[in-house]
């Protein structure tokens, strides 16, 4: 079975991190979005709502999981026997960070990274442009993924 995870601590789930999602199914077995526990991060949603938030979104899509973690995501990785990392692009400098994590990663454990770049139209949409908006009580349903509930 082609196993990935998607790791990340993102809140809310973007539009760009579903698509990015949607697409890893085309090529894979199972895809595990691992939420990242990283106490020192202020994030708009606790651990939970994230959890449920994702989950509500994939509930009739048996190929995906949702688990939190708190280990390195090699060590997550490992645990739940996936053989591979996906990770979302940007912009190029992300591809260039991402790509030394990606090559630290297959030293390190044998774990191959799949870069894959967010649609042109959303590259400029991260979850921390959306957590900003959410504060100002902007309109951000363009920004999500329809069926997503952020309240």
């Amino acid at each position: 079975m082609r196993r990935a995870i998607f790791p990340g601590t993102f809140d809310p789930f973007t539009i760009g991190h579903y698509s990015i999602v949607e697409r890893t199914l085309t090529f894979m077995d199972e895809v595990i979005i691992g939420i990242g526990i990283n106490e020192n991060k202020n994030t708009y949603f606790p651990v939970d709502k994230r959890l449920s938030m994702i989950q509500s979104l994939y509930k009739n899509e048996p190929r995906i999981k949702v688990i939190s973690y708190d280990c390195l995501t090699i060590d997550f990785a490992s645990e739940v026997n996936a053989g591979f990392i996906v990770r979302g692009i940007r912009t190029v400098k992300d591809f260039e960070y991402e790509e030394t994590i990606a090559d630290i990663n297959r030293k390190l454990a044998g774990i191959e990274t799949i870069l894959l770049f967010t649609e042109p139209e959303l590259s400029c949409v991260s979850s921390t442009i959306v957590r900003e908006l959410l504060t100002y009580k902007k309109d951000i349903s363009q920004f999500i993924p329809e069926g997503l509930n952020i309240e």
